[in-house]
């Protein structure tokens, strides 16, 4: 399993993801868990992914209309369409993992089996480093939904982890 944080530092909100993967690394994971700080280095992550993982989750400033600091869980269902015309200074999530799909095809290499984005609303992605206080409050609430996705630690069984384009959390 990849945890990938996805994101630019230089961009306010926009590092949350790198922000939650450097959180996420400093936790005791299973073996079986790796995390990688991918930053803005999209065609890094589609050239990793050959590797094999079973499940990739991508953690990154999502814009869905709520609130500063909401959580979201997102199943990408479509890993494997062709991305448009490829430029590696704008690397989107899609666009990688449209990539994979076409790195993968004839080599024998299987994208992820499961694919889910952990996002966050973002306060502000304009020139600055650092996070909003509602997205810095949301980054240790985004290190346990990811855990808890990934069965890191035990789910009570009346609670399945919410996955859909809904918030699924709140940061206030």
């Amino acid at each position: 399993m990849l945890v990938a944080g996805i994101g630019n530092i230089f961009l306010g909100d926009d590092g949350f993801g790198v922000e939650a993967a450097r959180a996420l690394s400093a936790r005791r994971l299973p073996a079986h868990i790796e995390v990688a700080d991918i930053g803005v280095r999209g065609v890094h992550l589609a050239y990793q992914l050959l590797d094999g993982y079973d499940t990739l989750v991508l953690v990154d400033a999502t814009t869905r209309g709520g609130d500063p600091g909401t959580l979201y869980v997102i199943e990408h269902t479509d890993a494997g369409t062709a991305p448009g015309a490829l430029d590696g200074h704008r690397m989107t999530p899609d666009a990688v993992l449209g990539l994979l799909g076409t790195l993968c095809a004839g080599t024998g290499a299987e994208p992820p089996r499961r694919t889910l984005v952990v996002g966050c609303e973002p306060a502000l992605v304009d020139e600055g480093i650092g996070l909003s206080p509602a997205v810095a409050a949301a980054v240790p609430q985004a290190v346990r939904l990811v855990e808890e996705l990934l069965d890191v630690h035990p789910r009570p069984a009346s609670r399945p982890p919410a996955v859909g384009t809904a918030p699924t959390h709140a940061a206030k």
